[in-house]
């Protein structure tokens, strides 16, 4: 890819990434209308204003999901891309977590242990970039970001739909999140631990075999 191309901005899946940016004030200002702390507007009003917020976050959730697919399916990899689409998706989650927890949805507490991942996790991916090694993401990340776009929504929502109890529900995918945040958090750990013991070992064997050689060299020139 050409270095032009590596830094264009104006692209499908950058748009897509900022538009998802753009989502974020409006998904706080629903769910801050939506709260209690506004008594001079309906109840039922307060509801539609929660359903909003839900479902401005369920298609922010999907542009994540078809910004990185047109990325891979058209070869379009560029430096705003690969640093803002993780940024956007941390943005929105994260403001989202922390206004439900506000609104009492969720535990504090849930909130803290989420938002440390994600700040661990950021530390981790920094120091393997630093040390020149590569840890591939397991599928428990996956599986940690798929029930947190699914709880989220729920909880905004705050409502049952139908036969199904969104607030409840919403709970219970916030906390199967959290557990395995945690997990996916030490495997990535031990991953990385093992690979730098590896990246050392084999530095220390070419340092070992570069100073042979040399003695070999040395050797053969007396």
């Amino acid at each position: 890819m050409s270095e032009q191309n590596d830094l264009e901005i104006d692209n499908l899946p950058n748009r897509l990434t900022i538009f998802r940016i753009l989502m974020i004030p409006l998904v706080i200002g629903c769910l801050l209308v939506a709260s209690s702390e506004f008594d001079y507007i309906s109840p039922g009003y307060q509801s539609t204003f929660g359903w909003i917020a839900g479902w401005i976050f369920v298609a922010a959730s999907i542009t994540d999901f078809f910004d990185g697919y047109i990325a891979r399916k058209r070869n379009i990899v560029t430096v705003f891309g690969s640093f803002l689409d993780p940024i956007a998706d941390k943005f929105i989650t994260v403001s989202s977590l922390i206004m439900l927890a506000s609104l009492d949805r969720i535990p504090a507490v849930v909130v803290i242990i989420l938002v440390l991942r994600e700040m661990y996790m950021t530390s981790l991916r920094l120091l393997a970039m630093n040390e020149g090694i590569t840890v591939p993401v397991s599928s428990l990340g996956k599986w940690k970001t798929a029930t947190m776009m699914v709880g989220i929504p729920m909880l905004m929502a705050n409502e049952a739909w139908l036969i199904f109890p969104f607030p409840q529900m919403g709970i219970i995918f916030i906390y199967i999140a959290s557990i395995i945040s945690l997990w996916s958090a030490v495997s990535y750990s031990i991953s990385m631990i093992q690979k730098l013991k590896l990246d050392r070992q084999a530095k220390r064997e070419a340092k070992k075999k570069r100073k042979e050689e040399k003695k070999l060299q040395k050797t053969q020139e007396v």
